[in-house]
């Protein structure tokens, strides 16, 4: 059984509410900058395994049998997102939607990219 990404962001955004990440009279109280930087920081996480070498697929347990690892550490983007989606009212199964749509019309490596 699979959930819609929509239900998948109540669902994060819920917990975080309830383990005390946002103000419950106010969603919007967050700064939305600061939001955005913790994402970029669970990104640079996920780097730092893989500059230490760690196998992109391993899942490991540290301290308190916390999860760690790349893939944590992209579960840890994605669940930040979706947070932040949720809290700020942005439809991202929409956008996806939209930009997948997109995506799909560009040209091969469009803007002479290299990566």
């Amino acid at each position: 059984m699979s959930a819609s990404i929509a239900a998948i962001a109540r669902d994060i955004h819920s917990t975080a509410c309830e383990k005390g990440w946002w103000d419950q009279d106010d969603l919007k109280s967050r700064n939305f900058g600061e939001i955005m930087m913790l994402i970029v920081t669970e990104a640079a996480e996920c780097y730092e395994h893989y500059r230490n070498g760690q196998d992109i697929n391993e899942v490991f347990y540290g301290k308190d049998d916390k999860p760690d690892g790349v893939p944590i550490e992209m579960a840890d983007i994605i669940i930040r997102v979706l947070d932040a989606c949720e809290a700020f009212s942005i439809d991202i199964e929409r956008a996806l939607y939209i930009k997948m749509a997109f995506n799909e019309t560009r040209p091969h490596r469009h803007g002479g990219k290299l990566a």
